[in-house]
């Protein structure tokens, strides 16, 4: 089809359609987050023929759509501050030769070092996006209000994973009251049940490791991840009568995470029917779990119990399937993100004898102390090995970017005194990759350096809030931290404990193709089992 052609049909869609004003701002919003992940993903791809395609078919599509829509709004300024210096389509195709040829941080880095810690990247008016860099620019982004600054229906494509009681599914209220029962459920005074459990699922797992061999670490942390996941937020019901059923249909669910299930969540590809299929099956086998906890008299201790005693302000207890939505909803991101850290946590240490040395070290004294017991306390005592993660997460976090819709216009106000005014309606992203690397608060940002953040440095601390922001900051604080660093603790104690590691592979790159980057490849590690002490 010719592009004039196409052109003609879009005005005829135009004239139709857009008659409707309802119909014309639901249009325009699905094609607002078209263009917003179009051009994330694009500043995630690199060098190559298949960028420089993507990048001709995003300002192809984007100046399509323009002819169709007619532009977009501009909202005025209300405070007399000016706007973030934008990066419009012509200065973002001349900065193109650059950009291609780099991977994101360093992409984000470019920008940064042109435009300063405030811009607005608007290709072709299509959308507005502005980047918040550096922790003296987060304090609205974290800390606003769920009127004021909320995710908008970017995270759309969540819906269908989890369903339509839950998350981006619920109006705000609801949203509000759901991470509530999240935060009681995760709580670290309650996080002492779950090490039982998670010392059972570590000792057998890796109790079928020979006593000596070769294997794929990244992979086996993904498999213990997902025992640990079922034990301790589904419960023994699960975890012993139906965990290979219940992981098949999670991955099914979890692969619906696609560049098409971005863009368009619910046109029926053959991945987006599997991941239907699955949670309508999840559902079922989970409701089943859920209607037994209810008529029996005991109670477990797990996170699922909690959520289906969980209730709301008005008295109302949760439902079948919200229980069912939250728990994936949990598993889903808890998953991944524990599975990352241990990974990124083995590479880096397997790769830095020094900071090796000082996690073992320590581990020998914490058993000593305890009687070669991993107990809460101690877990809570292993500082050295709490910072080897953290430094690991800051490096690379779980996710580069986090981003809100503003439904307000704020003020910002730069590290050098700049104020700006940052309009309503604006995509806003704050991408942590930049934010926990900022030269004047982290000494050599790009270097492994766990001393980073111990009594006699406190990097972050010193930076100010908002320095470390791998899990977020403020109201958006991620509830399972301490539940991810508790995990990943266990599991390497218990490494560090009984084996000798060597990485056999080079250390990972990042794998920037995929929606959340990860460590690409396998990594590969030679053990050498010695005598058990913990």
């Amino acid at each position: 089809m010719s592009q004039k052609k196409f052109l003609r049909i879009g005005m005829q869609v135009q004239s139709d359609a857009f008659s409707n004003s309802s119909t014309r701002q639901f249009l325009q919003g699905k094609l607002y987050i078209l263009a917003f992940w179009l051009l994330i993903i694009g500043m995630n791809m690199t060098a190559g023929w298949a960028a420089v395609w993507f990048t001709a078919g995003l300002v192809f599509i984007t100046v399509i759509v323009l002819r169709i829509i007619r532009g977009t709004s501009i909202v005025a300024p209300t405070s007399g501050k000016p706007p973030p210096p934008v990066v419009n389509g012509l200065a973002f195709l001349g900065l193109l030769p650059r950009l291609l040829t780099i991977d994101l941080p360093a992409k984000i880095n470019c920008l940064y070092s042109k435009y300063g810690s405030v811009f607005t990247v608007s290709p072709f008016g299509l959308c507005n996006v502005t980047f918040l860099i550096g922790p003296e620019v987060q304090a609205h982004f974290f800390q606003g209000l769920e009127s004021e600054i909320n995710h908008g229906n970017l995270l759309e494509f969540l819906v269908p994973m989890f369903g339509q009681e839950v998350g981006q599914g619920v109006d705000a209220a609801t949203r509000t009251e759901q991470s509530r029962f999240y935060l009681d459920a995760l709580k670290q005074s309650k996080l002492r049940r779950h090490l039982e459990s998670m010392l059972q699922e570590v000792e057998g797992y890796f109790g079928k490791w020979g006593q000596e061999g070769i294997v794929d670490l990244k992979h086996e942390f993904e498999e213990l991840l997902m025992l640990i996941s079922s034990r301790c937020l589904l419960g023994k019901e699960v975890r012993e009568k139906m965990f290979d059923e219940f992981y098949k249909l999670f991955r099914d669910v979890e692969n619906g995470v696609n560049m098409i299930s971005v863009f368009f969540p619910y046109i029926p590809i053959p991945a987006n029917r599997r991941r239907d299929k699955a949670r309508l099956k999840l559902i079922e086998l989970l409701s089943e779990t859920v209607r037994s906890r209810k008529s029996s008299v005991g109670a477990e201790e797990d996170v699922l119990q909690r959520l289906i005693d969980s209730k709301y302000k008005d008295g109302r207890s949760t439902t079948e399937t919200e229980v069912t939505g939250m728990i994936i909803a949990l598993i889903f991101g808890g998953k991944h993100t524990s599975s990352l850290a241990c990974t990124w946590t083995g590479a880096s240490l397997l790769t830095h004898s020094k900071f090796l040395a000082a996690a073992s070290q320590e581990q020998k004294e914490i058993m000593m102390k305890y009687n070669n017991k991993i107990e809460y306390d101690a877990l809570l005592e292993m500082n050295n090995l709490h910072s080897c993660i953290k430094e690991a997460l800051r490096i690379n976090p779980p996710t580069t970017m986090l981003v809100r819709k503003a439904l307000k216009h704020f003020t910002v106000r730069t590290r050098q005194g700049q104020e700006y005014e940052i309009p309503k309606g604006h995509t806003l992203a704050s991408p942590i990759i930049q934010n926990n690397n900022m030269p004047y608060i982290y000494k050599n940002p790009h270097l492994y350096d766990p001393d980073r953040f111990g009594p006699a440095r406190q990097e972050d601390v010193v930076g100010g809030k908002f320095s470390y922001t791998s899990f977020g900051g403020g109201r958006h604080f991620c509830s399972g931290d301490a539940y991810a660093y508790m995990q990943v603790k266990v599991i390497w104690s218990h490494l560090l404990n009984n084996f000798d590691l060597k990485l056999l592979s080079p250390y990972p790159k990042t794998d920037w193709s995929k929606l959340i980057p990860e460590p690409k490849g396998s990594m590969i590690v030679s053990y050498k089992r010695r005598p058990l002490l913990g």
